[in-house]
């Protein structure tokens, strides 16, 4: 199930229609009230988020979806019609997987919403991976080091599940981006630098098996 939040009822008409055309299930909300109860009666694979809305906005929506467990974990595309990098940041900053800039063609939301969702799926066959003291449960989002459980953004949780499903190979910076904030994500490279400290910070003694490739990006490595 796909639950697509728009309130101009002819595009959201029209997500809904594309969405079941491509084998989807799909259902519509003009606004964060209807929307907010369906999701206590089922939680969808992926939620289509327009940032522009009447009383509670897109932004706001993500917020409370990220900081709260049950609902962390969705997969959400941000949409919005003013197409301004600053909405893109913040939206991919604060946990969105993708961002479509309206307007934008059915075809390719249909393209993201698969992309999105194939990265969301990809650990289903091995929810838990470990390397030495440092554990990462992938369907409960779950991070342990030694043990002791690890408090992580969902940007920090993002790199390192790409660098513990990828053991000993090396990230460039650019691949990180593309596979963390999005492949329309806007800025500088050292917003991986800036992750890759504190995600380290907070590992403590695990940090150290993520590693500097000088002159290619990071790889993760298990200390001897």
């Amino acid at each position: 199930m796909i639950y697509c939040v728009e309130d101009d009822n002819s595009i959201r008409d029209l997500m809904v229609y594309t969405l079941t055309a491509a084998g989807f299930a799909a259902e519509g909300f003009p606004e964060s009230g209807p929307f907010w109860q369906a999701l206590k009666e089922r939680t969808p694979e992926l939620v289509l988020l327009d940032i522009m809305l009447p009383g509670e906005d897109g932004i706001a929506i993500l917020k409370k979806l990220r900081a709260q467990p049950d609902t962390a974990h969705i997969p959400v595309i941000m949409a919005s019609a003013k197409g301004t990098e600053f909405d893109k940041v913040i939206g991919l900053d604060l946990g969105a997987d993708d961002y479509l800039a309206k307007p934008f063609g059915m075809m390719e939301m249909v393209s993201r919403v698969k992309a999105v969702l194939r990265r969301a799926g990809r650990n289903e066959e091995q929810p838990v991976l470990r390397m030495g003291d440092l554990e990462l449960d992938s369907a409960a989002c779950v991070v342990r080091c030694g043990g002791s459980r690890v408090e992580l953004t969902r940007k920090e949780y993002k790199l390192l599940l790409a660098f513990m499903e990828n053991p000993g190979r090396a990230f460039t910076r650019d691949q990180l981006l593309e596979m963390v904030w999005g492949l329309d994500y806007i800025g500088e490279t050292r917003t991986v630098d800036v992750h890759i400290g504190t995600l380290r910070t907070k590992l403590g003694a695990c940090g150290d098996s993520i590693v500097t490739v000088r002159g290619i990006g990071y790889r993760m490595e298990e200390k001897p």
